[in-house]
């Protein structure tokens, strides 16, 4: 065994190559797969109606619709418009995109974790935000908040590597995310506050001090504390003191290891093992890049150090795309406000506490996340500062605002969830961190075997203790390590245990994607009855005509050609360039020549004429009388006949 193979075994190889394969793939492909499980169960629920209106309208009309409603969602429209010519409008076709968008998601969330603190935090990450019950809500609906999502974590971690290694190209991608981003959803630009805060602190302090990633050559240290700010390239903290080397005699100078090269031998015959690369070595995971100097600062392409303000004013320029995109959308949904959220009342400081569980889509497993994310952030430290930040800053800014506009929807604040998972993640892999040992136990000092004599115990290490190296060699299990796979074993259970919690949800939305789920609406059902006993002539009325629950367009999606005739609209949606149809003001005149009609009126009601208000209910009242009543959950359908 050559000295080589000796220092393989006293230095831990890279997760990665334990784990075997990339961080992200299983909790893509875990993500994708749960998601697709029933996605076209749950029929279209009023919001996905309404994409399904919008989408399939010429590309004109859309424009047209923006200009009234929806213009913070029109470019999700447009999406969809192209997705929808080539796949259809079933609600699976229309579904996928999202399904699609969170498993990317997932395989990013992962890869985030992994930049940030470790491949097994990434991993643990990605694999808690794959069985959350919201994960499937959000990817099993027709709606921009699972690309959002996706939108949210591809630029936090592209501003990451652009913090590290701040090229043109880095900077870039960087915008065009937060430009597409923009595009998608509104308030999901709350994320671009935490951003402020990392490339703030980054400029001032270096990038560092905030997105320092884990180093893959030793065990990951959550509790290492920040450097110390006295001298540019030097800490007084022992921890971050260069360790002495002893050279099996007492009389033996001493020699910092880190002064070592780091892939040489020493004159001794001592090979290093010092855990800290030497000024000049490759970051992790970047064969050939420079991205750091002694004093945390970032580097370019080029090896040169990049200053504090270079880098704040490359963030700044990478905003540009996005604040020229977004301006004229946010002035236009602005003055849409009124009528797009008169459902939402004020925010209140009580609504964070229904607030996790909103979010999970499932009150025990939100209350799950949020415990693990907490003690996560805890273990974390300094590096929890940009998932923490993700966190926290939308959903105060949302809430601060919610409180002087109707802005407060739970929904809107899903793109927060993967920062979340990733500190949870890190909970989750510091029960037994990735080479560290165990609670209880005290970490062992890797030693070289051939700078000890056999049968010699070194100077300053316990003669009870094995080194790993030495443990290696003799084919021993070092002391004090925990066995191979015992502490991701332990995170994986909780991991199933957070997707046992979820199961009664993930159920129940498969049922219905209403909310609360006890309240679903039964297009369908109706629908069933109205083609069941539909005659040539037949005419359909509706009420309320300007109901967000969307009558008339869950008829119009599941009986498409068979749809009675709506004898009371003079301007349909297309044409009024809008979500509800227009009515004609003399009721009892558009109503003469029908014999018979279907109602359906939004609710149960035993007498869904009596529910019907105005001259509608007046004219209908008088030339007509129920025949037979249908009661389904959300409507009821009667058959009126004079």
């Amino acid at each position: 065994m050559t000295l080589r193979d000796v220092s393989a075994f006293a230095e831990p190889a890279p997760s990665r190559a334990r784990l075997g394969w990339p961080v992200w793939v299983v909790p893509g492909l875990l993500t994708l797969g749960i998601t697709l499980v029933g996605i076209g169960h749950a029929q279209l629920w009023r919001d996905e109606l309404a994409t399904w209106s919008a989408a399939t309208r010429p590309l004109p009309d859309l424009l047209r619709l923006t200009r009234v409603i929806d213009a913070a969602t029109g470019p999700y429209y447009a999406l969809m418009h192209g997705w929808t010519a080539l796949v259809g409008t079933s609600p699976t076709a229309l579904r996928l995109p999202s399904a699609l968008a969170m498993a990317a998601a997932a395989a990013l969330t992962a890869r985030l974790g992994a930049r940030l603190v470790g491949d097994r935090a990434g991993l643990l990450a990605g694999l808690l935000f794959a069985v959350l019950p919201a994960t499937s809500r959000y990817g099993q609906e027709a709606r921009p908040y699972a690309l959002a999502t996706l939108l949210a974590v591809l630029a936090t971690l592209l501003l990451v590597d652009a913090l590290r290694r701040p090229t043109w190209r880095r900077w870039a991608g960087y915008a065009l995310a937060v430009a597409a981003l923009a595009l998608v959803h509104l308030i999901a630009l709350t994320l671009l506050a935490a951003h402020a805060v990392v490339v703030l602190l980054a400029a001032a302090r270096g990038p560092a001090t905030v997105v320092d990633p884990p180093d893959r050559s030793r065990p990951e240290r959550l509790d290492a504390p920040w450097p110390s700010r006295t001298h540019p390239q030097r800490s007084t903290h022992p921890r971050d003191r260069a360790r002495v080397e002893r050279h099996g005699s007492h009389s033996a100078p001493e020699t910092p290891t880190a002064f070592h090269p780091p892939s040489i031998p020493t004159g001794s015959g001592t090979p290093p093992v010092s855990p800290h690369p030497a000024h000049g070595t490759e970051a992790p995971g970047e064969p050939g890049a420079k991205p750091w100097d002694g004093a945390g600062a970032a580097r370019d392409a080029r090896g040169a150090p990049v200053s504090g303000r270079r880098v704040l004013a490359r963030w700044l320029l990478a905003l540009v795309p996005a604040v020229v995109l977004v301006t004229p959308l946010a002035l236009v949904a602005r003055g849409q406000r009124g009528r797009q959220l008169d459902w939402v009342d004020p925010a209140r400081l009580s609504d964070l506490a229904a607030l996790p569980g909103g979010l999970a889509q499932s009150g025990v497993v939100g209350g799950f996340l949020l415990a693990l994310a907490a003690l996560g952030a805890v273990r974390l430290g300094r590096r929890a500062l940009l998932p923490a930040t993700a966190v926290l800053l939308p959903v105060l800014l949302l809430l601060a605002a919610g409180t002087v506009v109707p802005l407060w929807v739970t929904r809107y604040l899903v793109f927060t969830v993967p920062f979340a998972c990733l500190l949870a993640g890190a909970a989750l892999a510091g029960t037994t961190p990735n080479g560290a040992t165990p609670p209880g136990t005290t970490p062992t000092r890797a030693t070289p075997a051939a700078a000890t004599p056999t049968g010699a115990t070194p100077a300053g290490t316990s003669p009870t203790r094995a080194s790993p190296a030495r443990a290696a060699v003799n084919g021993t299990k070092p002391t004090g390590t925990a066995p191979a796979g015992a502490g991701l074993g332990a995170a994986l259970a909780l991991v199933a245990l957070a997707g046992l919690l979820g199961l009664p949800d993930q159920a129940a939305l498969r049922r219905t994607h209403e909310w609360p789920r006890g309240a679903p609406v039964d297009y369908a059902g109706a629908a069933r009855v109205i083609a069941a006993g539909e005659r040539p002539g037949d005419a359909i009325v509706y009420s309320p005509r300007d109901s967000w629950l969307f009558p008339d367009l869950g008829m119009a999606y599941h009986l498409g050609s068979r749809l009675p005739r709506d004898v009371l609209v003079v301007r349909d949606q297309r044409q009024g360039a809008d979500l509800w149809a227009t009515e004609c003001d003399a009721p009892a005149r558009c109503l003469a020549g029908v014999d018979r009609v279907w109602l359906v009126v939004t609710g149960r009601r035993a007498d869904p004429l009596a529910a019907v208000p105005g001259a509608k209910g007046a004219a209908l009242r008088d030339g007509f009388t129920v025949r037979q009543v249908w009661p389904r959950p959300g409507l009821t359908v009667a058959l009126l006949a004079r």
